[in-house]
């Protein structure tokens, strides 16, 4: 029990707390430091670009896409592709993967937007501006972690180079929300960058301490099942 106590704070809480004290490092840095060096920012030009740009087709691709990474449909589709793989695979060392990085993206946000006080762009919202923070955006880090972390498990169930190639398509989905996310108004261009840091973080962690420590025990115990067939 307490090694298993001291592999879960040295491979889960003590990355997810570095990764949440540079969340807020980036927070400040973008908030606090940069406006005073740098009043005018490359970022507004962007925002106004993307508004002046918008059509009525281009904004129907960007609701779709927002609306995928809403709450409730990462909530629905992270719930049911854990459910589907604990079904297929027998096992639930890639379900408990993928909520635990769904999980941690949105702690590490939540937090982070209780310590950084963004405003959203100065354009045109085309969503309702949610109660939290501009920085960083919740949507995106959400689906980087949602699709991403799905991404990571189907490379790692197949060993045919063109369905491994494929699986990197589902990270489509992240970044039609992240231009989405702007397009509408939401969010800034340093938003949505923070978040893919902080998704993709999650990943990782979360890999390295489930998948490949699950990987890891399932050889101990294949191992030992053989030896001691060959012994007996």
């Amino acid at each position: 029990m307490a090694d298993f106590a001291t592999q879960v704070l040295k491979r889960v809480l003590t990355p997810i707390a570095a990764l949440l004290a540079v969340m807020i490092a980036l927070g400040l840095l973008i908030t606090r430091v940069i406006p005073h060096a740098w009043p005018l920012t490359v970022e507004d030009s962007v925002n106004r670009e993307l508004e002046r740009d918008r059509t009525h087709d281009i904004s129907m691709f960007s609701l779709i896409f927002s609306t995928l990474a809403s709450t409730p449909a990462i909530i629905a589709v992270t719930i049911l592709a854990a459910i589907v793989l604990r079904l297929t695979l027998k096992r639930w060392r890639e379900s408990i993967f993928l909520c635990a990085a769904v999980c941690a993206q949105a702690l590490i946000f939540f937090l982070t937007t209780l310590m950084i006080d963004r405003p959203r762009p100065e354009v045109d919202h085309m969503d309702t501006s949610p109660p939290t923070s501009s920085f960083p955006s919740g949507h995106t880090s959400a689906s980087v972690a949602l699709y991403l972390g799905l991404a990571v498990i189907l490379y790692r169930l197949t060993d045919r180079t063109g369905l491994r190639a494929a699986c990197w398509l589902l990270l489509l989905v992240p970044l039609g929300v992240a231009l989405g996310r702007m397009y509408r108004g939401m969010h800034h261009p340093t938003d949505v960058l923070a978040s893919f840091v902080n998704g993709g973080i999650c990943v990782w962690v979360m890999a390295r301490a489930i998948l490949d420590r699950g990987a890891i025990r399932h050889r101990e115990l294949a191992a030992g099942r053989r030896r001691g067939g060959s012994s007996g």
